[in-house]
């Protein structure tokens, strides 16, 4: 696993500042499909992927959260029949940090191994 996806996350507290917004352009370029949306006031990274059915959909919601738990890092996560919607940033700082696009990164990963049997819709 090379990249953002293959790299750990590192422990955030406050006090360290959010990314600039040159740093946010240019780490967008290696996660496509993710934009940045505002949370009530907070950065964060937004993306939804689809599935052909809720069952699929709640099982790539458990492989999320699992990573999370790994990482020590937990998203917003929103399972809806045929779709999740992850949105990743970092509480600690109220913004985003490289750990926000490392989780994407490998929320990408996630999806793009899922076996024929889960079967993403697109």
């Amino acid at each position: 696993m090379g990249g953002l996806a293959g790299e750990r996350c590192v422990p955030c507290r406050g006090g360290v500042p959010a990314l600039d917004v040159k740093e946010v352009e240019r780490l967008l370029l290696e996660v496509p499909g993710w934009c940045v949306v505002d949370r009530g006031g907070v950065d964060s990274l937004k993306r939804e992927f689809r599935f052909a059915d809720f069952a699929s959909a709640l099982a790539f919601t458990n492989r999320v959260g699992a990573l999370a738990e790994e990482a020590g890092h937990h998203p917003a996560l929103l399972t809806e029949w045929g779709r999740v919607t992850v949105a990743w940033w970092t509480h600690a700082i109220g913004g985003l940090h490289r750990n926000d696009f490392v989780m994407a990164a490998r929320t990408d990963r996630a999806y793009e191994t899922i076996s024929e049997d889960d079967g993403p819709d697109s």
